[in-house]
């Protein structure tokens, strides 16, 4: 066990874990303010159920020996995380028993868990305003388990020996996908859009403005989530290394040149250059460099930004020419990402970096383009589909989505039975108010009624 190298893989477990936070920020100031609460919940909601999930069985199923053709990990070989406790003593230093590399088991549970909760909590902006509480929170345990669980075995789970298999994108396709291209963003960007066709469109979309309700919030959320980026991709690596250098390096300069990329674009298409297209620039570039942060080189992490920028700008009204309502444009910032930077890689990996390969523009050919290609099409298919199946069974079985009476009142006061931003009444939180209702008997019951309240 190397102290440095789980010093910093701890640390950055802990980056990642405050972007869904930081996500529940960038959503929330995205949507109209009576849907806030509701949108901001349903990324803190999926830290519980997953956080629970992972420990239960999640870990085992996707870094579990392989059961099969590099599919599926044994869900029973780590269950409730056994095998992983126990240190050498305090005399020792409490050295681990159990390592990953040179860090214990546990420092890389605790990595890979807020990675499958941030995963499922970017599905939740694609179905903004409209998706009760309850079946979300059904939804997040079904895809975590059949979804996330099994690709992140795909993506994430090397081969270590002889007798500890992993997945068949990782091992037998040799796709390169550093941080989670293709297992985080492909995989949410394809359930979101799924999602969304099983939901429907909001009411009065493509009618009504929507425009977000506080734009700091969303800027503040964009930062966090950069922020903690940092441990997203560098802490990829495992280790204090020169690679987690070069990663860092790599996602500052995609991120900047994205921001860049997407400011242009505004420029050039509207003739305004918007804080809400700074920040969804800055989330497109970290999305694209992503799966391909190993592989660039400084200079090639600028181009991949910038490029990938120009097309999550200009992919965000394809909802509008094909009438599909992703709400806050999963398909078009997280899809579309992670496809640029996925399939980038086979056209700007140099074999200078520390993946060691060369793509299509340095001399290397189609080999790891077409690798690339494969890896990203199953994920977004398998995603796809089986979204469907489950957004389908939900809808049929307990209904998903919130009636149009109450979506026009307001998610945040029919599911909570609370407002984000209260002035005349005691509609906020019910903590601490005992053994009486969390609703005055004069407060407003329509969104309506409260504007004119205001007024």
């Amino acid at each position: 066990m190397d102290t440095g190298d789980t010093a910093w893989v701890l640390t950055c477990a802990a980056l990642v874990l405050l972007m869904t936070p930081g996500l529940a920020l960038f959503y929330g100031g995205m949507v109209r303010s009576k849907s806030v609460l509701n949108m901001m919940m349903m990324s803190f909601s999926a830290m519980a159920v997953v956080g629970v999930l992972w420990v239960l069985y999640g870990y085992s199923v996707a870094f579990g020996n392989d059961v099969g053709s590099g599919l599926l990990g044994s869900p029973g070989e780590f269950l409730g995380l056994k095998g992983l406790l126990g240190t050498s003593g305090i005399d020792d230093g409490f050295q681990a028993t159990s390592l990953v590399f040179t860090i214990p088991s546990m420092a890389f549970v605790a990595f890979q868990a807020v990675f499958a909760i941030i995963t499922v909590a970017l599905i939740s902006g694609s179905i903004a305003d409209r998706a009760r509480f309850g079946p979300w929170l059904l939804f997040a345990a079904i895809w975590a388990t059949f979804v996330y669980f099994p690709v992140a075995h795909w993506v994430f789970a090397f081969d270590a020996a002889e007798s500890e298999i992993g997945g068949w994108i990782a091992n037998d396709l040799l796709a390169i996908d550093f941080a989670g291209g293709t297992a985080v963003h492909i995989n949410a960007g394809a359930a979101g859009l799924a999602l969304a066709l099983v939901l429907g469109k909001r009411v009065g979309f493509q009618r009504d403005p929507m425009r977000p309700h506080n734009l700091p919030i969303v800027m503040l959320g964009a930062g966090l989530l950069w922020f903690g980026w940092f441990g997203f991709n560098a802490g990829s690596a495992l280790s204090a290394n020169g690679q987690a250098a070069e990663v860092f390096v790599n996602t500052l300069a995609a991120t900047c040149a994205a921001i860049l990329g997407w400011l242009a674009t505004e420029r050039i298409r509207d003739g305004h250059a918007t804080s809400l297209g700074g920040a969804s620039g800055a989330v497109a570039g970290l999305v694209a460099i992503t799966p391909a942060c190993s592989a660039l080189t400084a200079v090639g992490s600028l181009i991949l930004g910038f490029v990938a920028a120009v097309l999550c700008a200009l992919a965000v009204g394809l909802k509008y020419r094909f009438g599909y309502d992703d709400s806050l444009d999963v398909v078009g910032v997280h899809l579309v990402g992670g496809l640029v930077g996925t399939i980038g890689v086979g056209f700007l990996a140099s074999a200078s970096a520390t993946a060691g390969v060369d793509g299509l523009l340095y001399g290397g050919g189609i080999d790891q383009l077409w690798r690339q290609g494969i890896g990203a099409g199953a994920v977004l298919a398998y995603s796809f589909v089986l979204t469907l199946i489950i957004g389908f069974a939900i809808s049929k079985s307990i209904g998903f989505r919130l009636g149009e009476e109450g979506e026009v009142e307001g998610v945040d006061f029919v599911e909570h039975a609370e407002t984000a931003y209260d002035f005349i009444s005691n509609t906020g939180g019910s903590r601490g108010l005992v053994g009486a209702s969390p609703i005055a008997p004069s407060a407003p019951k329509t969104q309506a009624a409260t504007e004119g309240a205001k007024a």
